[in-house]
């Protein structure tokens, strides 16, 4: 097939058409009439074979989770996504992983009201980019520069499970078939919390999504609010499966540093803390709290003895 019969098979009418949008696929651009009142969210996100997903990952994890992170990104601004364009690039064509691609996007696209409104096709090493706006009521956004002294800090779900997943593929840990297939799930299907950045536009103060690393992403809502943070290992949320091996794997480190999460980290002020147990039960997720904000710049991580812990390493960096 062409490259316009690959669009126009795999992508052309594949997600759901929005009252918004005048002109979809098939233009030299889409054409999107905004909504009175709102803001828009833009971000993109490139997703390469061998940086952001191993050779070995299905075309359906790999659909899903391209989409998945750009919604993470929205989510962490309280925002509703809207649409995405989409760059593909292929090494040759192959109508299964094209089909199985496809089909895992639309659905997670359908599930989130997103429309596919453009993109490109084009040979070259495996890999996807997607751009995603969002919109949300003027002045709504919740940003990472909000935090202050004596907010508390939350994580969502549990941390460290995609780092995990990982280390199973990389063959860096050896664990049972059955209790791998949960953390290899939370690393190629993460649940963008879509539902809860909405609900927490009026009680968070600034969030980020976990994407590098727990401490490298709260380090970002640190250096933009100019306050520091003090983090109880011991209380930040992690699996079962997890905890059957934590020792093992130079304890802490792994949930501290590691990506792919995409939970949501966020700082709430003191007087809004009695919303956070309803929004746990509205939104299906946890929300535990890991610290608090300090005036003192700064991130300390502290043991369950009060000792602080020495930072190995904070996060993934590309360079």
């Amino acid at each position: 097939m062409s490259e316009f019969s690959i669009i126009k098979k795999y992508f052309t009418g594949s997600t759901k058409a929005r009252s918004d949008i005048v002109l979809g696929i098939g233009d030299d651009c889409a054409i999107f009439r905004p909504c009175a009142d709102f803001e828009y969210l833009i971000s993109v996100d490139a997703f390469l074979e061998n940086i952001h997903f191993p050779s070995c990952t299905s075309p359906q994890d790999v659909g899903y989770k391209a989409l998945a992170v750009s919604l993470s990104d929205v989510a962490a601004m309280g925002g509703d996504p809207i649409w995405v364009t989409m760059a593909l690039a292929m090494p040759q064509q192959n109508d299964a992983w094209l089909a199985g691609f496809a089909q895992a996007f639309a659905e997670l696209a359908e599930q989130y009201n997103v429309q596919l409104i453009g993109g490109d096709t084009t040979r070259g090493p495996l890999g996807v980019v997607v751009q995603i706006a969002g919109q949300v009521p003027v002045g709504g956004a919740i940003t990472r520069r909000g935090a202050n002294p004596g907010d508390v800090i939350y994580v969502t779900g549990v941390i460290g499970d995609a780092g995990l997943g990982l280390k199973i593929i990389n063959n860096e840990v050896s664990i049972d078939n059955e209790l791998s297939q949960p953390l290899l799930n939370r690393l190629n299907r993460p649940e963008p919390r879509v539902q809860l950045g909405r609900a927490l536009r009026d009680v968070a103060s600034a969030a980020i999504d976990i994407s590098d690393g727990l401490l490298q992403d709260l380090q970002h809502i640190l250096d933009n609010s100019h306050v520091g943070a003090i983090i109880h290992v011991n209380q930040i949320p992690i699996s079962i499966h997890y905890q059957n091996i934590l020792d093992t794997l130079d304890g802490w480190q792994v949930p501290l540093s590691s990506g792919d999460d995409y939970e949501l980290c966020f700082t709430v002020p003191p007087e809004n803390q009695w919303k956070i147990e309803s929004l746990a039960v509205s939104a299906g997720c946890a929300l535990t709290r890991i610290g608090e904000i300090t005036r003192e710049q700064g991130l300390v991580c502290l043991s369950s003895d009060g000792q602080e812990l020495p930072i190995i390493k904070s996060g993934f960096d590309h360079f």
